[in-house]
């Protein structure tokens, strides 16, 4: 069966590299995204590495995890979340180094972040003619996946960061507004929104969903938290995170939504 939008000779893989959209699909997302606020947390500052050596140890185990997916010809659920958490490690202290290191505004970083995303959508459907994440099936569009995906975990923690702190919404409440944002747009999917547009507004919204749980179940009581600390929560959500990939790595699983788009 040909697939939308690729010729022939732009085939690299013939299948895809993503996984399916599922429950677990979503859960391990914000699992993720929760473990890339606390664990990088947790190793600047309780570990006592610093910023900047976190930063190059990350990046480089990142840049790693990369070049093994990429190399890889079909979707290998491991090597897919490791890469995941490992992006949503280094989008946060890219962010943190803006405002912390560098005093950038989170105003100007969330609209920076914001604009450099719509800008690899623009040229990835420019160049392909579809963001469907089900079409991931060459090496090219794999690349704009994962620069998406960066951007889009830069992104998050900039704007979570903005509602939690700069607008003082705390960690609750933001937690609570962007769960409320997600599940508007999961009814918007299903009363028939476009299945690209609202998969990639969850997805940004997944991120300062997991940042807002996990600085609510690790940062101390004074500051709004459960206090459970950051080693506890992201070895707690690695143990779940590495339980449900084994899940999906022996294809137990079940959609949550049905997979309707193929580039629309």
């Amino acid at each position: 069966m040909k697939i939308p939008f690729i010729r022939e000779n732009e085939r690299d893989f013939g299948l895809n590299k993503v996984p399916d959209v599922t429950l677990i699909f979503w859960i391990i997302k914000i699992l993720s995204t929760t473990v890339g606020e606390t664990g990088a947390d947790y190793l600047a500052v309780h570990v006592g590495l610093g910023a900047p050596v976190t930063g190059a140890i990350m990046l480089a185990l990142l840049i790693a995890a990369l070049i093994w997916q990429v190399r890889k010809t079909r979707h290998v659920p491991w090597l897919y979340w490791l890469t995941v958490v490992l992006l949503s490690v280094v989008g946060t202290q890219i962010t943190d180094a803006l405002t912390d290191g560098l005093g950038v505004s989170l105003y100007v970083s969330t609209a920076a972040f914001a604009a450099l995303l719509a800008l690899t959508f623009a040229a990835w459907y420019a160049r392909e003619r579809t963001l469907s994440i089900h079409t991931i099936v060459t090496r090219r569009r794999e690349l704009f996946y994962w620069t998406a995906i960066l951007f889009t975990f830069a992104l998050g923690t900039a704007s979570g960061d903005l509602a939690t702190e700069a607008l003082g919404l705390g960690f609750t409440v933001g937690a609570v507004v962007f769960a409320t944002l997600i599940g508007m747009i999961a009814a918007a999917y299903a009363w028939g929104a476009n299945a690209i547009l609202t998969f990639w507004l969850a997805y940004i919204l997944t991120r300062p969903l997991g940042a807002s749980l996990g600085d609510l179940l690790s940062q101390a009581r004074t500051y709004g938290g459960l206090g459970l600390g950051t080693i506890s929560t992201s070895l707690a959500f690695l143990a779940v995170i590495a339980a449900l990939v084994a899940l999906l790595s022996v294809g137990r699983h079940s959609p949550m939504i049905e997979q309707r788009d193929v580039g629309e």
